[in-house]
């Protein structure tokens, strides 16, 4: 229950920073363009607290369906407009003002993503460094030469200090290129470059297996000691007296040599009183622990402290970079991110790769929850994807979405007045259609996932 609490949290602000940043860009554009705005709506449905500010008394609302939001504006095909305030109807504006009115939700995705990027860049991304564990016989990775204790330094031209940083430079070379070169340095320290083939990697693939695994690389799993890390105040852990750089020696009398080994005890004893021996400043203590109840997604009751390890620095890597690095890095990020997702769903309406690899509001809750959990970079790191997908799905040319207004503007751009009323609604019910059966499909993914 606790899990699922977190994680509706995490979504619901997430989302409510994403959809507001959205609006905004449309509500800031069509002021600047003169255009009056009737409600600004965070949700759909029924309004749970709504103000009125602006000389305009424009009506803000919070809706009790946290899945979109909306700006209404002053429009002749809405209703009658007093003819004071005709030359500020939306539909009275000029095609270019339009046109940037439309555009402007998801440029403003695009920025936020921007945004994202660049703090979590000057925060700084800490993961395990990427040092090869095991190669699977007869893999790709074997085949290429790529052996146990080698580090990558780098995929094609990008630097890769830790796993995440493995992933992200795989996936944008997938979609685009047969082979990759990967840069390797061994135990020695000696700098060696192979080439692996990935031309028979899919999409689908990486989406069952992970794209590491389908590679056939396992990262070195070293023994982790029971070293306290960060301790989440309020929780047993702090309770207890537990202090960032304890070592676990023992407990009930049963000794601990690894932090695996430790938390195993601990989500196996939820709510029972511990007898932790620990090594703090070279002197042993004994303190008395409780781990409390977390129910898990699946149901199950486990002991949960609030403490995470500390792992060995000579196995950590951090991505950081200073202001405008991190600005440049942000870009980029911005753009790779993009072109992905644009790549990602041209292959699943090509049919190469498969439409399960769509994630629904139950899956994304998840993601948001445990990127919360892990930190403020992690969290942004997830805001960034996530405002990108908006930003790029919003400009598709779907009726009912920005980019379905945006062809009808180049339509009338082209032939030189706007498209039939008649056309429009027979766009939007083919438009309400397929969100409709998209809804659907991401939610059956979403089940699948949770007892498939």
């Amino acid at each position: 229950m606790m899990d699922f609490i977190q994680n509706l949290l995490a979504f619901i602000v997430a989302l409510g920073i994403l959809i507001s940043f959205h609006e905004y860009g449309h509500f800031w554009v069509a002021r600047k363009c003169d255009v009056k705005i009737l409600r600004f709506s965070i949700g759909f449905g029924r309004p749970l607290w709504k103000r009125y500010f602006g000389s305009d008394r424009t009506e803000l609302v919070l809706a009790a369906i946290p899945l979109g939001g909306y700006v209404k504006m002053l429009d002749e095909r809405e209703g009658t407009v007093p003819p004071q305030d005709l030359n500020r109807a939306f539909n009275r504006k000029p095609l270019g003002q339009r046109t940037a009115i439309v555009l402007a939700g998801p440029i403003f995705n695009f920025i936020f993503a921007i945004f994202a990027y660049w703090m979590m860049y000057m925060v700084g991304l800490t993961g395990l460094k990427p040092i090869v564990g095991e190669i699977s016989p007869a893999s790709i990775a074997a085949s290429a030469g790529i052996k146990p204790d080698d580090e990558i330094v780098a995929v094609g031209p990008r630097k890769t200090a830790t796993w995440t940083m493995v992933v992200d430079a795989l996936l944008n070379d997938i979609m685009r290129t047969s082979e990759v070169k990967f840069t390797l340095h061994n135990p020695q320290n000696r700098e060696r470059e192979v080439w692996v083939n990935i031309k028979t990697i899919s999409i689908d693939d990486i989406a069952e297996t992970g794209i590491l695994e389908t590679l056939g690389i396992k990262p070195k799993q070293l023994v982790v000691p029971a070293i306290i890390g960060d301790i989440q105040n309020g929780l047993a852990a702090d309770r207890a007296g537990l202090k960032s750089g304890d070592q676990i020696l023992a407990v009930d009398g049963h000794s601990v040599s690894s932090w695996a080994g430790w938390v195993d005890y601990v989500r196996a004893h939820p709510g029972q009183i511990l007898q932790v021996e620990i090594e703090r400043n070279e002197a042993r203590l004994t303190i008395s622990l409780q781990p409390e109840r977390k129910e898990t997604e699946s149901g199950e009751i486990i002991g949960f402290i609030g403490a995470v390890n500390q792992p060995p620095e000579m196995l950590i890597a951090e991505e950081s970079y200073s202001l405008f690095p991190a600005f440049a890095k942000a870009l980029v990020r911005t753009w790779d991110m993009s072109w992905l997702t644009l790549r990602m769903l041209g292959k699943m309406l090509t049919g190469d790769a498969s439409v399960k690899n769509l994630s629904g509001p139950i899956s994304i809750a998840q993601y948001a929850g445990q990127s919360a959990q892990n930190g403020i970079a992690a969290f942004l790191w997830f805001l960034g994807i996530v405002s990108v997908s908006l930003g790029v799905l919003n400009l598709l040319p779907v009726p009912l979405l920005d980019g379905g207004h945006l062809m009808y503007y180049l339509v009338e751009f082209v032939k030189g007045n706007p498209v039939s009323e008649s056309a429009q609604i027979i766009g939007q019910q083919i438009g309400l259609t397929l969100l409709f059966g998209l809804m659907i499909l991401v939610f059956y993914n979403d089940i699948m996932r949770l007892f498939g």
